[in-house]
This record gives structure tokens, C-alpha cells and sequence, in this order.
């Protein structure tokens, strides 16, 4: 498994700071405690005064970019994949607030998770943020994410070790696979997407994925 830098990225400005964020909106940029100081026990502590999922990036907490339609569609694919991996006792597939610290100084929160059996860390079941990474990371797409936030988590994925990263659109329907930070495949409706090589035997038809859009639509 990789590794990325032990300490955090230097930050002399502002520009720096939005640069290393990957230019995401400011509002989503938490100033309490300063950019650049903040630790995993400043996360913990957050979160457990409020509602709104966050993420720590380099000492710096950042808001997660999410509405109703990517909760409902992110909860939509845990199931599908649940229904998969559970008979099956493949692993654990968790959701958008499963935090989970791929490096000591980076916590990312992917809005679905699969972790094999295997990958587990002893006594997980009692660690707010295990020091793991998942075989399959899943983002569904928001407004507020943007083009250079999402490269720098897919290199922090797999330079921690994931194998499979899914990237959901939910507005244009499209889901871009990557086995790598830069190789990806593109799948639209009437496409079908696999579970390989994380999930041997997994696929779900594009249109299959995407149908709790089409409910929520007709209201």
C-alpha cells in the first residue's frame, strides 16, 4: 500500500488552502478550529454537536457537498450492493458517515463504502475512524463538488489502497469507473455496471441504479 506525505500540506495563503481543497465553495470550508490545525478528535468532536458530515483534509475540516436526491440515490446503491454482499458475507458496506482515516492526517467519508472481511482492522466495531481504506469507494456527485476536488480523492484513494472507485452523476446519469486515478470508463443508461474485480459477479444495469431518480422525478 502507498503512502502519501505524514504531514500536512504547508499553507501560506488562501489561494494555497483553496488549491489544496480542490477550489471547493468557501462555505464549505470550516474555520473553527483554524485551516491547517485541526485534528481527528476536532472532527470527532464536531460531529457530535451537529448533523452536517464533514471531512478532514491536511488539519482542515471541509464540508461534505450533498442534497436529498444524492442522500436518496447514495442510500439507493448501498442497498443494491447490500443485497449482494450480505448473503454472501463478503464484507461490510457502509454510508456517508462512515469515516474512515486513510492517512493520520486525512478523513474522507465516501458516500457508499464496501470493505472486505479480510481488510477489517481488529475491533473496528468500537473505532469512530478506523485507519483503513475501503476496497470500493462510491461519491455521488453534488453541485458544490468540483472537477479538481474529486482528482485529489481519487489519488488519495488509491494511493491508500482502494481498488475501485465509483463516480456517480446523478443530474446527467452517468457513472465514471476508476481502477486507477486516471483510467477511467464512462457508463451511461443502458450500459452495465460490474463489481469487478472488488465484487466478482456484481452488476447492476445503469437504469437499474438510477430508477429511485425517476420515482422521486414523478412526485
Amino acid at each position: 500500500m502507498s503512502t502519501l506525505q505524514a504531514k500536512a500540506a504547508r499553507i501560506e495563503t488562501l489561494a494555497d488552502l483553496m488549491k489544496r481543497l480542490g477550489d471547493v465553495p468557501l462555505q464549505r470550508v470550516r474555520y473553527h478550529p483554524a485551516p491547517g490545525t485541526a485534528s481527528v478528535q476536532d472532527l470527532l468532536d464536531l460531529r457530535s454537536g451537529e448533523t452536517r458530515l464533514c471531512e478532514l483534509v491536511d488539519g482542515v475540516i471541509v464540508e461534505k457537498a450533498m442534497g436529498y436526491l444524492e442522500s436518496a440515490l447514495a442510500y439507493h446503491i448501498g442497498i443494491i450492493i447490500g443485497n449482494f454482499v450480505i448473503p454472501r458475507q463478503l464484507g461490510i458496506v457502509a454510508g456517508a458517515d462512515g469515516m474512515m482515516r486513510l492517512f493520520p492526517h486525512i478523513v474522507r467519508m465516501p458516500d457508499v463504502s464496501f470493505v472486505k472481511l479480510d481488510r477489517l482492522p481488529h475491533g473496528v466495531a468500537g473505532m469512530s475512524a478506523p485507519l483503513m481504506a475501503p476496497n470500493l469507494a462510491i461519491e455521488v456527485l453534488s453541485k458544490g463538488n468540483t472537477r479538481q476536488e474529486m482528482r485529489f480523492k481519487r489519488k488519495e484513494y488509491f494511493a491508500a489502497g482502494v481498488e475501485l472507485v465509483w463516480e456517480v452523476s446523478p443530474r446527467i446519469r452517468v457513472v465514471n469507473v476508476y481502477k486507477s486515478p486516471k483510467s477511467r470508463e464512462t457508463l451511461r443508461i443502458g450500459d452495465v455496471l460490474s463489481g469487478e474485480p472488488v465484487l466478482p459477479g456484481f452488476s447492476v444495469p445503469l437504469s437499474d441504479l438510477f430508477s429511485v431518480i425517476d420515482l422521486l422525478e414523478r412526485i
